[in-house]
């Protein structure tokens, strides 16, 4: 992968909340943004398609303010539409050779491999550029979600060589282990967009990374 494609995919990954309207959404989205989030997903299970798409395109317009990527959730025809920078496809979400060559080079590609090694390798193989494991703690999105060893976080960066994604559950408190992991992103929603101050809380998870990154070099040149 791109050096500078690996950069991009490392750091806070903001997950939408649902059920907020557009104003109230760019506003939550943009105190991450604030707060130096490097991606942000956005994810809409409702059906309504002329809504889904407004909101799409008003939030890509923020993220280039910002200077940060758009990925869609589950909806490959929503991310060609509005050029999103990207899409991400859990298992019944499409297949993602097929959502590779739509996309073309440039776009990022993401998929849930939830617990499963196997199918991870297979998404790498079929061009995702990144691959997300979880739920990592119990999550309140998904209660029923298997939990996913942390250990495939490590086979990730040493067997895959591709970014790894974690989600399910995390909180400000809880990341440093997954960072430690090998953990590349880390896809938030209700500890970021619930909290009292999202831009704060945002900067927050960033500079966990900073100081990993930092330790990182520091056991390296030792």
């Amino acid at each position: 992968m791109p050096e500078a494609v690996g950069k991009i995919l490392r750091g806070l990954y903001a997950v939408t909340p649902e059920g907020l309207a557009l104003d109230p959404l760019l506003t939550q989205v943009g105190s991450a943004l604030k707060g130096r989030a490097r991606l942000v997903q956005y994810r809409d299970k409702s059906h309504d398609a002329a809504r889904r798409a407004a909101t799409a395109r008003a939030l890509l317009s923020l993220c280039r303010e910002f200077g940060a990527r758009l990925l869609i959730n589950d909806d490959l025809p929503l991310a060609l539409a509005v050029n999103a920078d990207g899409v991400h496809l859990g298992a019944a979400d499409g297949d993602l050779r097929a959502a590779r060559q739509a996309l073309g080079a440039g776009a990022l590609l993401g998929a849930s491999c939830y617990a499963d090694f196997d199918r991870a390798r297979a998404a790498v193989s079929a061009g995702a550029d990144y691959v997300a494991f979880g739920a990592v703690y119990p999550s309140a999105t998904k209660p029923q979600a298997e939990p996913a060893p942390w250990s495939l976080f490590t086979r990730c960066r040493s067997e895959l060589k591709v970014p790894a994604c974690a989600i399910g559950g995390i909180t400000v408190d809880r990341a440093r282990p997954l960072l430690a992991a090998g953990a590349d992103l880390l896809a938030v929603i209700g500890d970021l967009f619930e909290a009292p101050d999202v831009a704060a809380r945002a900067a927050a998870y960033q500079q966990l990374f900073e100081e990993e990154h930092r330790e990182f070099s520091q056991r390296a040149i030792v």
